[in-house]
């Protein structure tokens, strides 16, 4: 119970993070005109980004550690792999913060093709961090045993963050 009430927390902390951004970006900002985009402005700033990026790996990981109890031995074979499972959803995950950028951008002037088209983007995400942790589960629980390596793959699944919903003409 403790650990499920850590993992919620820090996945609402990240969540609120988010959102907070977004639509505080949103509302102290008039909508974008087509050409600050391709200035290169955006609400949320590519540095803010970033920093929130690393927070939510850093929260992450310390998330698992508290609750995926591991042995001495089976922490030397675990991290490396978590490491290279990190590096390889940073690649997709870029994707998907691309989408956040655009939403936040666009945030209440979505059209609904654009709003469709976003979705669909976010989805795409999905199904490829799906695909990587369906990768990995055999790779962890070889590593750590079935159990620990179902553990894993349920505290990735839910840590988790929440955008607000579209805002549409």
């Amino acid at each position: 119970m403790k650990a499920k009430r850590a993992l919620a927390a820090g996945a609402m902390a990240v969540g609120a993070w988010l959102a907070c951004i977004a639509v505080a970006s949103a509302q102290t900002s008039a909508p974008p005109a087509p050409a600050t985009a391709d200035k290169g402005q955006h609400r949320i700033s590519d540095q803010d980004i970033d920093l929130m990026r690393k927070d939510i790996r850093s929260q992450k990981k310390q998330l698992i550690a508290q609750n995926l109890k591991l042995t001495d031995a089976e922490a030397t074979k675990f991290w490396p792999i978590y490491d290279q499972y990190t590096a390889e959803l940073v690649k997709i995950n870029d994707k998907k913060y691309a989408v956040i950028q655009q939403y936040a951008d666009r945030y209440g002037t979505l059209t609904d093709e654009e709003a469709t088209k976003l979705m669909r983007q976010w989805m795409d995400v999905d199904i490829a961090a799906t695909q990587l942790r369906a990768k990995y589960l055999p790779i962890v629980s070889q590593a750590i045993g079935g159990g620990k390596g179902a553990t894993f793959a349920q505290l990735d699944r839910r840590v988790a963050s929440q955008v607000p919903l579209v805002q549409s003409q």
